[in-house]
């Protein structure tokens, strides 16, 4: 095999490279910044007080200025076919104004309080936390019900849900 033959295999090694599916790793929480725009309204996220959430792909980070939107952007059949990793703050590690980017979590394993006495951006509050117990006692203390995300029907979190805001 000459140069040229060597030349070629080595650039099909890389060109087979880029091919393989990016790891879990490189699919990770990403910081919000400041002038983060919400994937499903518009707005700057940092306006808002309560979690976040994002859908992080391979190709593309969206940021939802809250759960709720979040939820409503995935629940649509269409955001559903691509591997997105769905990440959440967990609001028993952060401030409700200024939610902890150091602790997101992936929203497939949190648990979420519907409803509440605190202001989202959004719609209808939607706490998230990693910890059942940490849902209960918050939910407790500001109303709403706790689900796991399994349990989570997009009636939940509309406004004119029955049940949103009785615990």
């Amino acid at each position: 095999m000459g140069k040229s033959g060597i030349g070629f295999g080595l650039l099909m090694l890389l060109v087979l490279a880029g091919c393989e599916e990016p790891s879990s790793a490189v699919l990770g929480p990403v910081p919000f910044h400041a002038d983060d725009e919400c994937h499903v309204c518009g707005m700057i996220i940092a306006d808002f007080p309560g979690p976040k959430g994002e859908a992080v792909s391979a190709h593309q980070v969206r940021r939802f200025c809250s759960v709720a939107e979040m939820l409503g952007w995935w629940h649509q059949p269409e955001n559903q076919v691509g591997e997105s990793h769905l990440y959440v703050h967990d609001m028993a590690r952060g401030d409700w104004n200024r939610p902890d980017d150091a602790h997101l979590i992936d929203a497939r394993q949190a648990w979420f309080v519907i409803g509440g006495d605190l202001p989202g951006a959004m719609g209808v509050t939607v706490a998230s936390f990693a910890e059942k117990a940490a849902a209960e006692d918050w939910a407790g203390r500001h109303g709403g019900r706790v689900y796991q995300f399994k349990e989570l029907e997009p009636a939940l979190w509309r406004p004119s849900a029955p049940m949103a805001g009785h615990h």
